[in-house]
């Protein structure tokens, strides 16, 4: 596996993508350590430099929390995890920079006509952001920035070659390689001296988007500006509702969107795939398969109390659990929780258009 595609909705090899790219496996200390769900049940899988950041969190110092969101389509149950990995941080005193990429939706996803309707999805996309706990004054949209962003991009676009790219992404996409680079200046513009200066960063990603950091990294040690190097988090990407899909915005089976409607939520969740045995006195027998069943998946990426999670897998492997009481638990929690961040991003949504529109 010499390069990928971030952009593609197939999954990814791990194993190949750790031992090719050199990326680290996140250690057991740390996760005691930093005490958060995403930590303590394994969904974040690995790292690029945390040290930096982690030694800003135990002395207190500043450093800069950067992530963001795709405009190409409506935000899935997949885009929380990094949202709850920004608002943890947040927590933790860091300098925050949250982007709603309208122009890398546009400019890289065919289903994205024309750059309007991108910034409809940003305000959309923006509103759910916000009903997180994101506060308006550290969200951003590429297309309603500061000036010296705009300045930084093209200075970027001359420390990398077609041919970097290529070997990196596997094409040479015009679109994909215009919305490359809006996001290496995303990662990197917090530290020029308009915003924060010089100092550590994180940003979180999902595992299928290393080719960007591994760019980021290269670009970063080029451009004549005095930069540490971005540190990066890698969340083990939730997998699609269905047999070897991951959850996507273009393949709407396979995720849950924030917006989806309670009878929506009943038939994906009802229909997604859990590697049940085939009777019911089997699975009571052999017992059930939760490391493979997409709805224990998406409680051990959602639900709140680790225990809990624990104790449904736990009997779900001794087959005294069956696999529709698992999906009725999951419906009825995802339902509540749906209905409770629909009527904040409702609330958001004038705050997510001045954002978008500047009005």
């Amino acid at each position: 596996m010499k390069a990928f595609d971030p952009w593609s909705s197939k999954q990814i090899d791990n194993k190949k993508v750790f031992k090719e790219f050199g990326l680290k496996k996140f250690p057991e200390a740390w996760r005691k350590e930093l005490n958060h769900y995403l930590f303590e049940r394994n969904i974040v899988i690995g790292h690029r430099d945390f040290e930096k950041v982690l030694n800003c969190v135990r002395e207190k110092r500043p450093f800069i929390n950067m992530t963001g969101i795709a405009s190409s389509g409506r935000l899935h149950l997949g885009h929380k995890a990094i949202i709850d990995l920004f608002m943890f941080f947040k927590n933790c005193g860091a300098r925050n920079y949250f982007c709603v990429a309208d122009l890398e939706g546009y400019t890289s996803r065919a289903q994205v006509e024309n750059l309007e309707q991108a910034k409809e999805l940003a305000v959309n996309n923006l509103a759910h952001v916000l009903a997180f706990g994101i506060e308006e004054s550290e969200a951003y949209a590429q297309s309603n920035y500061k000036i010296r962003y705009y300045s930084f991009v093209f200075e970027i676009s001359k420390k990398i070659t077609k041919n970097a790219f290529e070997a990196t992404y596997g094409h040479v996409d015009l679109g994909k390689m215009s919305a490359a680079l809006l996001q290496y200046a995303d990662i990197l513009h917090a530290q020029l001296p308009e915003f924060e200066g010089k100092m550590p960063s994180i940003t979180p990603i999902a595992l299928d988007q290393d080719p960007h950091a591994r760019i980021t990294h290269d670009v970063a040690k080029r451009l004549h500006y005095d930069l540490e190097l971005p540190s990066f988090l890698y969340i083990s990407h939730q997998s699609g509702l269905l047999q070897g899909t991951k959850m996507s915005s273009s393949n709407p089976e396979s995720a849950i969107f924030l917006d989806d409607m309670p009878e929506d939520l009943h038939v994906k969740v009802s229909n997604a795939f859990t590697g049940g045995r085939e009777t019911a006195a089997l699975q009571r027998k052999l017992g059930g398969k939760p490391d493979i069943c997409k709805v224990c998946e998406l409680l051990r990426f959602h639900y709140p109390d680790t225990r809990e999670v624990e104790r449904i897998m736990n009997e779900c492997r001794k087959g005294t659990r069956l696999c529709g009481e698992t999906k009725s638990f999951a419906i009825e929690f995802f339902t509540k929780f749906l209905k409770e961040h629909q009527k904040k991003a409702k609330d958001k949504e004038k705050s997510a258009r001045r954002i978008v529109y500047g009005k």
